[in-house]
């Protein structure tokens, strides 16, 4: 049984179907998710206990299969979780070290110069904290140099 013919079953498609020999059958029509081409894990389930429903009785899938399909999957769901979690210990970090930078002299280049100024304060509106230097808003990752400003005692 094809991913195909199961994901097409799943989603009510019918598909016309030839007996090969040793009573496998194949689909010829191709089914696909338009909202997205990637497998989620409701996906994954859809697809198995598709698979389970649509099994051929007089060769059943084999328990090291299923076992095996099951291990996929929570390895799937381990690794959106440490994906989730890298993103948001990144965004975190990207906030305090943007966070750090108010009141250092930091530099940024628009194009065509370098611009050095004092870091007033920080947003973090956009995916990518800004910073604003000389009353201007600048991306986190367009800052090139950090300095210390120089303090006078009178």
């Amino acid at each position: 049984m094809t991913v195909e013919s199961i994901a097409a079953a799943s989603a009510g498609t019918s598909l016309t179907s030839d007996v090969v020999g040793g009573g496998m059958y194949t689909g010829t029509a191709a089914a696909k998710d338009t909202a997205s081409n990637t497998l989620d894990k409701q996906a994954f389930l859809e697809l198995l206990v598709t698979q389970l429903r649509n099994q051929d009785p007089s060769s059943p899938m084999d328990s090291n299969t299923l076992m095996a399909q099951t291990t996929q999957m929570a390895s799937m769901e381990s690794l959106t979780e440490i994906s989730t979690t890298s993103r948001e210990a990144f965004a975190l970090q990207m906030r305090a070290s943007a966070a750090a930078l108010v009141g250092q002299s930091v530099s940024y280049s628009n194009g065509t110069e370098t611009i050095t100024g004092i870091a007033t304060s920080v947003s973090y509106a956009a995916s990518v904290p800004t910073v604003t230097v000389g009353g201007k808003a600048v991306p986190l990752d367009s800052i090139s140099t950090v300095s210390t400003t120089a303090t006078t005692t009178p």
